[in-house]
């Protein structure tokens, strides 16, 4: 099979390597080759140009301005690199190729997965490579060429993004169908104020919006539970401690399927935060990558599962575990 790394300039991507791993050995190691070889060739792009391309440290190397600049350029080639071959490949008719997403936890945990899963129904050759971070660092990795597609939640614009599919993510409260408060299709946090809540960490969006609407309001929550892990969350919920608060598309499967229970947050900047599907600027996408993309779009304008991208009938869903 055809590599795009044999379509890359050698010390460009030795050079990268670098940039990467922060280190000589380490990108020697990745490479498969010589620590010296990886230094000839480094010192040969900074005797070319003339510059200095890391700040060699103590505990590792770090680009320069000059090597940023040039790690720009590298990445950029090395991603049209892997798109000219996976379109090569794609008229040949092969239905191969890896779509690499980087994401925030909330879509991993069922979204993604299932998204996943239904695309290789119609594109069983498709691999995926699925990364969680923060939101920040899910825009970081699109940047860096680490990621095809992010998919992330964001309350601004950021440079050299191209947001392919951006919706309103706002905050809902979630509970189990028995719980007093699950006759409604919205709540006030007064009302929640009544009821046992979990909450994620401070660093979490959600959390973030929920503590501004609490102060505007000037209600102080004591939460039965704080936890940076949202499944602990929902299954404190799912176990009768009381609420919790979530975006729609992480608790969408579980709501359908009549396990949780969600209602809108009636307050005012519940609603001040949007789910991104980003890429990066001045990039064509590989085949496989801009397929995904598409079927990834409609699946989160839905508010319900998306059927499968096959003309066929999906096959029946496994009984539920009980």
């Amino acid at each position: 099979m055809l590599s795009s790394s044999r379509l890359q300039d050698t010390a460009l991507r030795y050079f990268l390597e670098v940039v990467r791993s922060g280190s000589v050995s380490e990108a020697a190691t990745r490479l498969n080759v010589s620590p010296s070889a990886v230094s000839r060739q480094v010192a040969a792009l900074e005797d070319l140009l003339g510059v200095p391309l890391f700040d060699r440290r103590p505990r590792g190397m770090a680009p320069s301005a000059a090597g940023e600049l040039l790690a720009a350029h590298a990445r950029r080639g090395a991603l049209e690199a892997d798109r000219v071959v996976s379109d090569i490949q794609a008229l040949q008719g092969l239905r191969t190729g890896l779509v690499r997403i980087c994401s925030s936890a909330g879509f991993a945990i069922e979204f993604l997965p299932r998204v996943m899963a239904q695309f290789r129904l119609q594109y069983p050759g498709i691999q995926f490579h699925l990364r969680v971070a923060s939101p920040a660092a899910v825009t970081t990795a699109v940047l860096n060429g680490d990621a095809d597609i992010g998919l992330t939640y964001s309350r601004s614009a950021e440079r050299d993004i191209v947001v392919q599919h951006r919706q309103a993510a706002p905050v809902i409260a979630i509970m189990r169908p028995d719980h007093a408060l699950a006759r409604a299709h919205s709540v006030t946090l007064a009302q929640m104020h009544a009821y046992p809540i979990a909450l994620p960490e401070r660093d979490n969006t959600v959390r973030q919006l929920f503590d501004i609407g609490c102060s505007q309001r000037g209600l102080v929550f004591e939460p039965a539970l704080v936890c940076n892990h949202f499944e602990t969350l929902m299954h404190f919920v799912l176990h009768g401690g009381g609420l919790s608060i979530s975006g729609e598309v992480t608790v969408r499967d579980r709501v359908l399927r009549g396990e949780l229970h969600a209602a809108q947050i009636r307050e005012p900047g519940m609603g001040a935060r949007a789910a991104e599907l980003q890429t990066l600027s001045g990039r064509t996408l590989p085949a496989a990558v801009r397929m995904f993309l598409e079927f990834l779009q409609a699946q989160l304008r839905d508010n319900a599962p998306p059927a499968t991208p096959t003309k066929r009938s999906p096959p029946p869903a496994p009984p539920r575990q009980r």
